[in-house]
């Protein structure tokens, strides 16, 4: 664990300049690699609250997203492969009162770290996860990841992928995580306001990135980054509000039986049967349906998928360890005939 010199340099109380995140570890990412555009989100939304940054921690696991806690002037711990939420998850419970980061990528969480990535979730660890999801390992220089097209030609696959992809936000929703969002990272004000959301939430906040490699990947989310195409092909998610994109703002969704449909309108005009979304339902399953949009002709949606308050791993915890002491006998004959007389 690093903690960049934060004894040398006044960390208590609001952070407003977002460079005093900085640390003086030269950034190694591809010239254009979208992970610089989240790194700065992060050090900007960290910056705007009023939290010291001796109560961050970053936790990564192995990947070119994990180099993130290098760059962050925080606590960070760079842990090995898959496990970095586990890590993250003992962090926590060790130490609650700190604010704990994690930075995966779409190999590192959901391949060898697919069952951690599940079970974390289901959990309500209070963790802030960060899944850059560029469709590719680029670290290892570009074979197929979990989220790889079907039917991708890599140096792994040249024939092409005959597995299919995972979708992270549907899996998240799932394993029931109470905080699930998408964002892309060329789009900093929307990443902005998911960050601070994530930062502010309390319990799992899982937020997947549609992060592009210049590299070994390029243009793997261009339809929704393309400006002659994105405003087709992207929803943007409103609590309360009807699901209403496009150019002109004349397309919604609507649902036929159980399948999400694209209806046209004329602007301002929207009928009333369009979907509504609510974040905050008891039930993942209209988030869940939102999530294989998708995989359709529909639209991606962006934005917050569910927000609701659950009780926290750690709080359950220290809950319990209460009620043990409480219950507890107080010497120590009572504890070694407890078995035989039917007690713990």
């Amino acid at each position: 664990m690093h903690d960049h010199g934060l004894e040398k340099l006044p960390g208590s109380g609001p952070l407003p300049d977002s460079r005093k995140f900085s640390s003086d570890q030269m950034v190694r990412w591809c010239p254009g690699c979208g992970d610089f555009a989240v790194l700065a989100v992060v050090q900007k939304v960290l910056a705007s609250l009023d939290i010291s940054r001796e109560k961050y921690a970053f936790i990564s696991g192995i990947g070119c997203s994990s180099r993130f806690p290098y760059y962050m002037n925080t606590y960070g711990f760079h842990s090995i492969h898959g496990r970095a939420l586990p890590i993250a998850t003992g962090v926590k419970c060790a130490n609650p009162e700190l604010q704990v980061w994690v930075a995966t990528g779409d190999g590192d969480a959901l391949s060898i770290g697919g069952n951690h990535f599940i079970h974390t979730l289901r959990r309500n660890v209070d963790l802030k996860v960060i899944l850059f999801n560029n469709r590719i390992y680029g670290l290892t220089k570009g074979q197929i990841s979990p989220t790889s097209e079907f039917g991708k030609k890599t140096k792994s696959t040249p024939w092409g992928s005959i597995e299919y992809p995972i979708n992270p936000v549907t899996m998240a929703l799932a394993s029931e995580a109470t905080f699930v969002a998408r964002g892309i990272a060329a789009d900093v004000p929307g990443m902005t306001e998911i960050i601070t959301r994530a930062a502010k939430h309390h319990g799992t906040a899982f937020v997947e990135v549609f992060q592009n490699c210049v590299v070994f990947n390029n243009g793997a989310w261009k339809e929704v980054e393309d400006k002659a195409t994105r405003e087709e092909r992207v929803v943007r998610l409103q609590h309360g509000k009807p699901l209403i994109f496009g150019k002109e703002m004349n397309k919604g969704i609507r649902l036929r039986g159980m399948d999400p449909e694209v209806v046209e309108f004329l602007p301002g005009q929207p009928p009333k049967d369009l979907m509504v979304h609510d974040e905050k339902a008891e039930s993942p399953h209209g988030a869940y349906l939102l999530s294989k949009m998708s995989e359709t002709a529909c639209p991606i949606p962006l934005g917050v998928f569910r927000a609701v308050r659950q009780p926290t791993l750690h709080e359950l915890m220290e809950e319990q360890i209460i009620k043990a002491r409480q219950s507890a006998p107080t010497d120590l004959q009572t504890v070694l005939n407890a078995s035989e007389e039917g007690g713990a």
